[in-house]
């Protein structure tokens, strides 16, 4: 089984914030010479997610983090010391790592699918790792 794993470097510049990391991933891809097997996107930290969604129309991204701030006010009473705790549980929600199926050396995508970094807390520079397992 061949593995290669991938640094991305994200600077985020607004306090919520979706990032669209789908060309850095594809680049990823392309560079560790997998033809088939997967690739997992996993964001190390506990105040920002990924998530996979449409990458055609900007809206999209605009309500998601729109309803997200309804789901999870910044301010609700929470007891968490740092300030973030609406961060924290908005990570929970939408979650760490997405797994993509790799086919013919490319992630495998619908149409419409793109690959977002979702910041909760920032601004921020911040990392994801893309690993890449060959089917071999």
């Amino acid at each position: 089984m061949k593995t290669k794993t991938t640094r991305l470097e994200i600077e985020t510049t607004e306090h919520t914030q979706m990032v669209e990391i789908t060309e850095q991933v594809r680049r990823a891809v392309a560079k560790s010479g997998v033809r088939d097997g997967v690739c997992l996107v996993f964001v190390p930290h506990t105040t920002a997610a990924v998530t996979i969604n449409e990458n055609a129309d900007p809206d999209v991204v605009r309500d998601i983090t729109m309803e997200l701030g309804k789901i999870v006010p910044w301010e609700d009473g929470y007891r968490h010391r740092e300030g973030n705790a609406a961060a924290h549980l908005k990570c929970s929600l939408v979650g760490a790592s997405e797994t993509v199926i790799i086919e013919n050396g490319a992630p495998l995508l619908g149409t419409w699918q793109g690959i977002w970094f979702c910041e909760f807390d920032g601004p921020r520079r911040r990392k994801a790792l893309v690993k890449v397992i060959s089917e071999d």
